[in-house]
């Protein structure tokens, strides 16, 4: 373990005696407010210095236990020990490495999914359409819960927008990576002379934001209209007027939902993708200076951020992030993505890491 991080540890060790001493101390005992505080720090740093000790106390043993290499009646019982030890002390290290990093309450969240068809005409919006159903298929997979909450067709196929609604433990945790520019290189469809095309999409993974933080939003701020669904829907789509585009003044956030039969369940859904996107707006406005955002490891959802593309030809797909080159386009597709995602996450985890045992 780097000793910026050991120096850390050992530095929170001692604040976890001061905490201790404080905990014991009449006045705090007394302000149930404080006491609720303190003993809420105390018992996720006593979790942590506690595997810290142990981790410790291994590298005393396998210290002792080298010793015994020298005595040849010893030699294959230390050889042994040694292997147990040091699998647990790099299973100690991964827990304190965890541990330390700080908590991020949207990894619990539900989170939607927007993708947009940018450069490449109908190409693009046919992309944006396997793209939803590599997100729908890895959903599947993690047994996340799926609900369109928004769409919009393509001529030829795919979406020119389609909005995902994914429901389910970790499913922000892991997606919140793919938002971001993603390119595809391959013959189109709708090419008559076999010339290989560059078309991409946009998507942006957006945390649900819970009831109880929601930003207050005023309805003198907004502008509701409604208006006749397109698409693929039978008579109702073309007599009702059933879709609803909300806009944020103050913000300029625009949302349509039309998915819904009921106008009532169609605003609902478009208030729940509003309060997402301003609370997110908000959010990335307090963390631009974070290098991690800067790296794009965490991507903006904006165009401009190359995320990753996807080679047909060479059957291949890049994450231009980490370097990363994988020849397994049609598996990625189909929804085995943990093995483009786990690496930018392994990523993103020891940069984080890095800042703070800085």
């Amino acid at each position: 373990m780097k000793k910026s991080i050991i120096d850390k540890l050992e530095k929170l060790q001692i604040k976890l005696t001061r905490l201790e001493k404080l905990l014991s101390s009449k006045k705090i005992i007394s302000n149930q407010k404080k006491l609720k505080k303190y003993s809420k720090e105390h018992l996720k740093l006593f979790n942590l210095i506690s595997i810290f000790l142990k981790w410790k106390k291994i590298k005393k043993e396998i210290k002792s236990t080298k010793i015994l290499l020298n005595d040849p009646d010893m030699f294959e019982i230390a050889q042994d020990e040694l292997k147990i030890l040091n699998l647990e002390k790099i299973t100690l290290k991964n827990k304190i490495k965890t541990m330390l990093l700080p908590d991020d309450f949207n990894n619990i969240k539900s989170c939607f999914i927007e993708i947009r068809a940018a450069t490449g005409g109908d190409e693009a919006a046919i992309f944006a359409g396997d793209l939803f159903r590599m997100y729908g298929k890895y959903a599947e997979y993690n047994n996340w819960d799926t609900e369109i909450i928004s769409s919009h067709e393509g001529e030829k196929g795919g979406f020119k927008e389609i909005i995902l609604k994914i429901t389910g433990l970790g499913s922000c945790s892991k997606l919140k990576f793919e938002s971001g520019g993603h390119r595809v290189q391959r013959i189109p469809q709708t090419e008559s002379q076999g010339r290989i095309h560059t078309s991409t999409c946009t998507v942006a993974v957006i945390p649900e934001v819970q009831s109880s933080i929601k930003t207050v939003i005023n309805n003198s701020d907004l502008k509701i209209d409604t208006f006749r669904s397109s698409g693929a829907g039978g008579q109702h789509v073309n007599t009702t007027d059933s879709a609803i585009r909300i806009t944020h003044i103050p913000t300029g956030t625009v949302v349509e939902c039309q998915d819904e039969r009921s106008q009532h369940k169609n605003k609902s859904k478009a208030m729940s993708i509003l309060y997402s996107r301003i609370h997110a707006n908000k959010i990335k406005k307090q963390n631009q200076k974070n290098s991690l955002i800067r790296k794009n490891l965490l991507g903006t959802g904006d165009r401009s951020d190359r995320n990753r593309t996807y080679n047909f030809p060479k059957n291949r797909v890049t994450d231009h992030r980490i370097n990363l080159s994988l020849y397994c386009l049609n598996d990625i597709l189909n929804g085995n993505l943990d093995i483009l995602i786990t690496p930018i996450m392994q990523e993103y985890n020891t940069k984080l890491l890095l800042q703070i045992v800085k």
